[in-house]
């Protein structure tokens, strides 16, 4: 199968913006192959069958270990004792014994420097099948392209860094409090108004955590029984967390794809809720900026035309997006360019962009006076961290060239620069690469667990350090190595892992669409 590409898809989506039509002839589409379908049957039979042998050995490996510790040859702590039933899942269990640790080298791997452009791995090795690892005490210096430090703000020194160490001796390191009791200190309302100002949004409230944010929020928003929830099917696990601990009825529509949106919403609104057929008491749209994943970027505009057709509210997660893109990195709004006004409510982390932790939500003053005393996240954790507030607070600050120089919108550019040119070379050297144009996140299908594990290892041996991507986060058969380009890469460390990885993907024989 073949999909539209990112320019022609986002060339349609402008022209929705722009109020013209899309494509009256055919022939203007531009199509390339489709990542997530896999089209040879000879590479569908293998890859079923490299699952089909692990299970088979797997089983006959762990029927071999329980017999050896019900005779008393060997222990093993994760098996129940005599007359207690499992305390965990035994099939996700035999999962990670035999799937996921043979891989666990691949993950888990200990930095100890600052998550720059560049970084230092500490060397270890396994002598027990990855169980556990012992150290050589030595450390690899790798090209980063793993962490989620996009404009570069995860760093040791300069101004930024400089106030939060200040910040440190002024407020300590923990506010020992929830907002809603003693935890609501100067340094973080300045950052909820900061944030608010730079979405454009009348009122912002700040979690400790983003995972958090989007997990006690959508509970709290939705009101539970006689709400309808229609999220994206690749939302992230904190959004799906929230919608189902809401309680509301949740439907989902196809990733990305407003045409499925519409049919969910029209068919929802002509039968109503299950069995009373009474109306919905309100409708909540759920989707991402971002798809952290897939690297693809929200089809907002469409998105907003059918919220207002049909009279949802609509909830989106800027974590990924916000600093990241639009001309003065404002997130996806900016990007599309249409109104904040049209999103109900924007929520995005301080993770990626910023170089701190914790999250936020943006909307109404109504609405952020209603969620400071409903959300679980806001009532009951412990407020942010003060010098995770300041770095959040300062490096906005330089975003919006509120210090005086231009420093925030060349880490945009240079961003956006970097991101386009080492997506365009992966395209050209034939590996099937996912997201748009613009999307700092670079997915590179691999479909293979064995391709996966190879190329990470064969990569950080080459002093290349990135993350892998497989079930149960993506489908079994849609894994995938995900790069994430940072304004702290130069276009030199860029072409040189472009020539790596094109020689490594030569010997594993990834490169699908090499001419």
């Amino acid at each position: 199968m073949v999909v539209e590409t990112s320019s022609s898809r986002n060339q349609r989506v402008k022209n929705v913006v722009a109020g013209k039509s899309n494509h009256e002839n055919p022939g203007d589409l531009k199509l390339k192959p489709n990542p997530f379908e896999i089209d040879s049957l000879w590479m569908l039979w293998l890859l079923y069958l490299g699952f089909f042998l692990m299970v088979i050995f797997g089983n006959i490996r762990e029927f071999y270990d329980k017999t050896l510790t019900k005779l008393g040859y060997r222990h093993n702590d994760m098996l129940p004792p005599k007359g207690y039933a499992p305390l965990f899942n035994l099939s996700e269990y035999f999962w990670l014994r035999w799937a996921f640790q043979r891989a666990r080298d691949c993950f888990e791997r200990p930095i100890c420097s600052v998550p720059g452009g560049r970084f230092q791995v500490m060397e270890r090795y396994s002598d027990n099948e990855n169980a556990s690892f012992k150290y050589t005490g030595k450390q690899i210096d790798c090209l980063n392209l793993s962490s989620y430090n996009y404009l570069g703000f995860g760093e040791c020194s300069g101004p930024v860094i400089d106030m939060v160490a200040q910040s440190i001796k002024q407020y300590g390191t923990s506010t020992a409090s929830s907002q809603l009791e003693a935890g609501s200190i100067d340094v973080i309302k300045q950052l909820e108004a900061q944030i608010a100002t730079f979405v454009g949004k009348p009122a912002a409230m700040i979690f400790a955590m983003g995972y958090a944010t989007n997990s006690t929020t959508i509970a709290a928003l939705s009101g539970g029984k006689g709400t309808l929830i229609i999220s994206d099917a690749l939302n992230h696990y904190s959004l799906v967390c929230g919608c189902r601990d809401s309680g509301s009825v949740i439907r989902v529509f196809k990733h990305n794809d407003p045409d499925d949106l519409e049919k969910i919403l029209r068919d929802s609104i002509v039968h109503g809720q299950p069995r009373t057929r009474r109306p919905w008491k309100k409708i909540l749209i759920v989707c991402e900026g971002i798809y952290s994943m897939e690297g693809y970027i929200c089809r907002l505009p469409e998105i907003i035309a059918l919220k207002k057709k049909y009279k949802a509210y609509l909830y989106v997660d800027e974590a990924h997006s916000i600093g990241a893109i639009g001309p003065t990195g404002r997130g996806v709004c900016e990007h599309w360019g249409v109104d904040t006004n049209d999103v109900d409510l924007l929520m995005g982390t301080f993770t990626k962009s910023f170089g701190s932790v914790g999250g936020y939500i943006a909307g109404s003053e109504e609405l952020i006076a209603y969620l400071r005393v409903t959300s679980y996240g806001s009532v009951y954790a412990t407020a942010m961290s003060p010098p995770c507030a300041k770095q959040a607070l300062e490096a906005l600050r330089l975003i919006m060239g509120e210090d005086g120089t231009d420093q925030g919108r060349q880490r945009i550019l240079r961003l956006r620069s970097n991101s386009n040119m080492f997506r365009k070379g992966m395209e050209d050297m034939g590996f099937i690469v996912c997201g748009d144009e613009d999307s700092p996140i670079v997915p590179v299908m691999m479909y293979s667990p064995s391709l996966l594990t190879a190329m990470s290892r064969m990569l950080l041996e080459r002093g290349i350090a990135l993350v892998i991507v497989g079930f149960p986060v993506t489908p079994l058969l849609l894994g995938r190595v995900r790069f994430c380009i940072s304004a702290n890469h130069t276009e030199q460390d860029l072409r040189e892992a472009l020539k790596i990885i094109g020689d490594i993907g030569d010997r594993l024989g990834c490169r699908f669409l090499e001419k």
